[in-house]
């Protein structure tokens, strides 16, 4: 049996299962400071394997970051630079493989989400799927033949730089590292800084929206020119205003101007920008699919 962490600024979301259809015991978890948070995690997996009198192979975490997840750095497996100060070069991987007992395969929660609808979601079938959060913060995964991407660190998708406006008073977005990238301009904190309101608030047909589906249409192209996936998959909790959604797949196919001369732009672009199948779980299956990687 496999274990897996979605693990978040505000909660860890624990689960023990195979496949979505195969889930032995979940539960939520508040993030507290690594030593209660990892104690609560612990017990929980302990607890659950006595009473379903089974086994873990293996788990897998999807994390917020930075990560360090290269395997001959000497800091591998641990959180860096996060501005939740208690949680900066703490190894969560070792801390939870000693915990448990068990290997452990770590990635950015991005990555996990991106992992979980490749598996079992709207990205089943797809070689190249990019999965992207919108919301307090915006990151971004992408899965190639089954494998997140990475590099010298791994994505950081929402801090590509954007345009803004010429004018004076032009938004100008609110990254403490970037000003006007991806993030500063249209996460859910920039609409609140910009529109004076929590985007939930805003109206259906409030102007934000047109704007924010601007912006978030200028970033996917950039990701279609570079990354060409097979399918783009917007979750995130911005995204639960679903009125974006053909708003910013208008927007891509103009902003293109037919350069990119294939059917999943030019015929098929609501069944190419979606939202996630696997809904608010896409993260926490994922990390049951990093959990089958573990010998890999």
């Amino acid at each position: 049996m496999l274990a897996g962490i979605e693990a978040g600024g505000t909660k860890f979301n624990c689960i023990i299962a195979e496949n979505p259809e195969q889930v032995i015991a979940e539960k939520r978890i508040a993030t507290t400071d690594p030593e209660d948070t990892i104690q609560e995690v612990s017990k929980f997996f302990r607890r659950s394997m006595q009473q379903a009198d089974i086994e873990l192979q293996s788990i897998g975490i999807g994390s917020f970051g930075p990560l360090d997840l290269d395997p001959t750095s000497p800091t591998y497996g641990a959180i860096t630079s996060t501005p939740k100060l208690p949680w900066q070069n703490f190894n969560i991987k070792q801390a939870i493989e000693s915990a448990l007992d068990i290997p452990a395969v770590l990635d950015t929660d991005v990555n996990a989400a991106a992992l979980g609808e490749y598996m079992w979601g709207a990205g089943k079938g797809k070689h190249t799927v990019l999965y992207l959060t919108i919301g307090t913060g915006i990151g971004g995964g992408i899965i190639i033949q089954g494998e997140p991407l990475h590099g010298m660190l791994h994505p950081e998708m929402g801090h590509i730089y954007l345009p803004i406006s010429s004018g004076e008073k032009a938004f100008q977005g609110i990254c403490p590292y970037h000003s006007n990238c991806f993030e500063g301009l249209a996460s859910g904190p920039a609409l609140q800084a910009q529109w004076g309101v929590k985007a939930e608030k805003l109206a259906e047909n409030h102007p934000a929206w047109i704007q924010e589906a601007y912006t978030i249409a200028q970033a996917l192209c950039n990701y279609i020119c570079i990354l060409s996936p097979q399918i783009i998959i917007l979750g995130g909790g911005v995204m639960q205003q679903k009125q974006l959604f053909p708003l910013i797949r208008s927007q891509v196919q103009k902003l293109l101007n037919g350069y990119i001369q294939v059917p999943s732009i030019i015929e098929e672009i609501d069944s190419y920008i979606v939202p996630p199948r696997l809904g608010s779980r896409a993260g926490v299956l994922g990390a049951i699919g990093l959990a089958q990687m573990v010998n890999r």
